[in-house]
C-alpha cells in the first residue's frame, strides 16, 4: 500500500478539548439537542435486465479486471492515503466537460496493493449492471439509449466519505489511467483501453478516430457493439472491440512520468536534459536567462567530467545559475562533505538594522572555544566586513527565486567550509566595548546546520493547535501540505468545525515553515474560509505542437467547504513558506480575507514541477518547473517576488535571539485591534 505517516487524531481532539473547554464555550464533542430526524424512505431504483449473464454460456464476458500501475514520479507515494482504482465514468470526456462530477451512485472501486518498488497492482470487480452515465455516440442522427463508457483510473480519496466528490476531482483522469491522454491536445484520449457497457445489442460505438483524429466527434466511423461489457483497444484502427473474462490492463502514468536519461553517457544526458528543460522552462523572459550562454559554459564541463563527482558538480553549478527555488539536483553527500562538511558550531542571524548576531553557539565546538557568546555581534569574517562576506557566499541549498530567500541562506552558509579550514573572525560579545579577533579551525559539524535551517526542524505532526491564553484567539500551525492527505483533511475539517461550534473570536494561522506539497489540498484548506467559489490562477505549459505556453486544464479554484469560518484571521508567513504554501497564502489574500504578517515575503517559488523530473546517470536526478502560474488576466503570479506581508515586522535582537516571537505578537495585536 501507499506509504503513510500516521498520527492519532485523538491527540488533536484532546488538545482542542483542553484548550477550548472553558466554562463559556460549548465542549467540542457535545452534540446540541434537537428533535429526532425522520428516517427517509428509500426508493428502489429499477435496473435494466442484465444483458449478458457471465458463466458457462458466456465464458468471455468480462467480470474482473486486474493489472499494474507503474510509476516513476517521486511524488506519487508522498501523501497518498486511501488509494484505489475506480471504474471511472468517461461521460466528462465524451462531453469535453472538465467540470463533470462523477456520480456517487456509479462509483465502483477496487483495491490497490504495493507489490513492487516502482509499481502497484490492482483488481476491479465489475458489477452486473453499472450505474454510469449513458452517452449516445453512434452518430446515426437518432436518439438512442446509448452506452456507458469507462476507463480504469487510479484515485486517492481525500475529502468526505470513501467516494469522490468535487473537491477530490472532476472531468476525466489524465494520469494513471487505462486511457492514454495527450496534454498538448487538451488531454484528448488518443489510445489505451476503454471499458464499454451496452444495455443491448442495438447500440453503436466508434471504430476509429475519424478524420479529425478525435474520439467521440461527428466524423467517427461507428459499428454495432455487443450487449454487456466490452473492452475497446484504441491503439489500432479500426478499434479492437472484444470480450475477455479476466483481462489484464496496465495503467499509464501520463505527463508526470520521469524523463529517464540514466542509461546515456554524461554528454548525451546533458544534451537531452538541456534541450527539453530549456524549451519547457516557463520563466525564461522574467528571469533573463540566456540559455545559449549557459550551454556554452556547462556543456564543456559535462564533456570533460571523468567521474560522478565531476558530473554532479557541473550539473549543480548549472542549476545554481538559474534563480529558481524549484530547480535542483539530488545531493551528493561526499561532495557536500568535501566542500561544506566543516563548520564552527556557530549559528548567525542578520537583523533589519544590518547587524549580524551569533544566535547559537554549540558547546565544545570552535566558536565556543574561541569565546564567542550568544548575542555577540559579528563584525568581520575572513578579513572582510560581515555584510560583504555574506554577499559573496554561494548557498549550497540553492538556487533561490528571490533575493531575500537567497540572502537568508547566505547567512546560514557563511559558516560552512571544508573541514580544517581556518577563518579569522572579529566579534564583540554582549556587554563589551571592544571587539575581539580570533582564528578558528573548522571541525566536522552538521548540528549547527540542522539547527539553522528552519525546515529541518519541522515536527512530524502536520498540524499543531493551541489556544492563546488571555486573547480569545486560536493558533494553528500548518507544518506541511505533503503528508497523509486523508489524515490532514480529517484533522482540518474537525478543527475548523470545532472553531465554528465554539465561536472562536479570531484565528492565527502559522505557515512560516511550510515547505509546500499538495496544491489541491492547500486550496481545499483555504475553502473553509470562503462561502463563494473563485478562480485563483491558471497554469500555462509549453505545447509541443504550437511552441507556445498554453492553458491546458481548469483554472485553480478555491471551492467553499461544507462549513465556513468567518472570523478574522492573521496569517504568519516567511521565506520558508514555499510552493503550495505560497498558494495557500495567496488564496488567503482574496477579498482581504486575512492579514499577512511576517519579517519577509514568502519564497517566491511558484512554478509547477510535476512534469519536470529527470533521472540521470550515476543515480542523480534533477527537477525543473514546467507550469507557469498566471492570474485570470494573464499576469505572472508569486514567482520571483513571493506573497507580501501586510505587516512587516523588523528582525530585532530580541526576535533573532528567540526572546520573543515578534511576528506572532504583531499578529495578536492586529487581531485584537479588529
Amino acid at each position: 500500500m501507499a506509504h503513510q505517516r500516521t498520527f492519532p487524531l485523538t491527540l488533536v481532539v484532546a488538545a482542542l478539548i483542553a484548550a477550548l473547554g472553558c466554562g463559556t464555550l460549548t465542549p467540542l464533542l457535545q452534540t446540541p439537542s434537537s428533535p429526532p430526524t425522520p428516517i427517509p424512505t428509500v426508493t428502489q431504483i429499477a435496473l435494466p435486465p442484465i444483458p449478458v449473464q457471465p458463466g458457462a454460456a458466456n465464458p468471455n464476458e468480462p467480470v474482473l479486471i486486474s493489472g499494474n500501475i507503474p510509476f516513476t514520479s517521486p511524488f506519487f507515494l508522498s501523501s497518498t492515503a486511501e488509494p484505489y482504482v475506480l471504474l471511472e465514468d468517461e461521460a466528462g470526456f465524451v462531453q469535453r466537460n472538465l467540470e463533470f462530477e462523477f456520480p456517487v451512485s456509479g462509483q465502483v472501486i477496487g483495491p490497490v496493493e504495493m507489490t513492487g518498488d516502482n509499481y502497484l497492482t490492482y483488481t476491479l470487480s465489475l458489477p452486473s449492471v453499472p450505474r454510469g452515465t449513458y452517452v449516445d455516440v453512434d452518430n446515426n442522427g437518432q436518439s438512442d439509449t446509448g452506452v456507458q463508457v469507462f476507463a480504469v483510473a487510479y484515485w486517492s480519496n481525500t475529502w468526505g466519505d470513501p467516494f469522490l466528490e468535487r473537491r477530490d476531482g472532476t472531468g476525466w483522469s489524465t494520469a494513471y489511467t487505462s486511457a492514454i491522454t495527450d496534454p498538448d491536445r487538451d488531454y484528448e484520449i488518443v489510445g489505451g483501453t476503454l471499458v464499454v457497457w451496452s444495455p443491448d445489442d442495438q447500440q453503436g460505438f466508434p471504430t476509429g478516430f475519424g478524420a479529425d483524429g478525435l474520439l467521440f466527434t461527428a466524423d467517427d466511423p461507428t459499428a454495432p457493439i455487443p450487449a454487456g461489457y466490452n473492452l475497446v483497444d484504441l491503439n489500432q484502427e479500426p478499434f479492437r472491440i472484444y470480450k475477455e473474462a479476466q483481462p489484464r490492463i496496465d495503467l499509464f502514468e501520463g505527463a508526470g512520468a520521469v524523463t529517464d536519461l540514466s542509461d546515456m553517457s554524461y554528454s548525451e544526458a546533458f544534451e537531452a536534459l538541456f534541450e527539453k528543460a530549456s524549451r519547457e522552462y516557463p520563466f525564461t523572459v522574467e528571469k533573463g536567462i540566456d540559455w545559449n550562454a549557459l550551454y556554452q559554459e556547462f556543456a564543456p564541463r559535462v564533456a570533460s567530467a571523468r567521474n560522478s563527482a565531476d558530473f554532479y558538480r557541473a550539473l549543480r553549478d548549472f542549476s545554481w545559475a538559474i534563480p529558481d527555488g524549484h530547480v535542483g539536483i539530488s545531493p551528493d553527500a561526499n561532495v557536500f562533505f568535501e566542500e561544506q562538511g566543516g563548520s564552527f558550531g556557530l549559528i548567525l542571524s542578520e537583523l533589519s538594522d544590518g547587524r549580524v548576531l551569533a544566535t547559537g553557539v554549540l558547546p565544545g565546538l570552535p566558536a565556543d572555544e574561541a569565546g564567542i557568546q550568544v548575542g555577540a555581534e559579528i563584525i568581520a569574517w575572513g578579513g572582510k566586513p560581515i555584510s560583504q562576506a555574506i554577499s559573496e557566499v554561494q548557498p549550497y541549498f540553492g538556487p533561490y527565486s528571490t533575493d531575500h530567500a537567497r540572502r537568508l541562506a547566505q547567512v546560514i552558509f557563511l559558516t560552512r567550509v571544508p573541514p580544517d579550514t581556518r577563518i579569522t573572525v572579529k566579534f564583540r560579545n554582549p556587554g563589551t566595548a571592544s571587539p575581539t579577533e580570533v582564528t578558528m579551525r573548522a571541525v566536522i559539524d552538521y548540528d549547527s546546520l540542522f539547527q539553522a535551517v528552519p525546515l529541518f526542524n519541522t515536527p512530524l505532526i502536520p498540524i499543531e493547535t493551541r489556544m492563546l491564553e488571555d486573547t480569545g484567539l486560536f493558533y494553528i500551525k500548518i507544518n506541511t501540505f505533503m503528508d497523509d492527505d486523508r489524515l490532514m483533511a480529517h484533522m482540518w475539517d474537525h478543527i475548523i468545525n470545532s472553531l465554528i461550534d465554539n465561536r472562536v473570536a479570531g484565528l492565527i494561522l502559522d505557515i512560516r515553515t511550510n515547505g509546500g506539497g499538495n496544491g489541491a489540498l492547500a486550496m481545499n484548506f483555504a475553502g473553509y474560509f470562503y462561502d463563494r467559489e473563485f478562480i485563483l490562477s491558471q497554469d500555462a505549459y509549453y505545447n509541443q505542437i504550437t511552441g507556445l505556453f498554453e492553458y491546458e486544464e481548469l483554472p485553480t479554484r478555491v471551492i467553499p467547504a461544507p462549513v465556513t469560518y468567518s472570523g478574522p484571521i492573521a496569517l504568519l508567513i516567511g521565506p520558508d513558506c514555499i510552493s503550495a504554501c505560497e498558494w495557500f497564502a495567496y488564496a488567503m489574500t482574496h477579498n482581504e480575507r486575512s492579514t499577512l504578517v511576517g519579517h519577509y515575503p514568502t519564497a517566491g517559488a511558484a512554478g509547477e514541477v510535476g512534469r519536470g523530473q529527470y533521472d540521470l546517470p550515476d543515480g542523480l536526478s534533477m527537477q525543473f518547473p514546467t507550469g507557469r502560474p498566471e492570474t485570470p488576466d494573464g499576469q505572472l503570479l508569486i514567482e520571483g517576488v513571493g506573497v507580501q506581508p501586510d505587516i512587516v515586522v523588523p528582525v530585532s535582537e530580541d526576535s533573532a535571539l528567540g526572546r520573543v516571537d515578534a511576528v506572532l505578537n504583531a499578529a495578536i495585536e492586529a487581531l485584537l485591534g479588529e
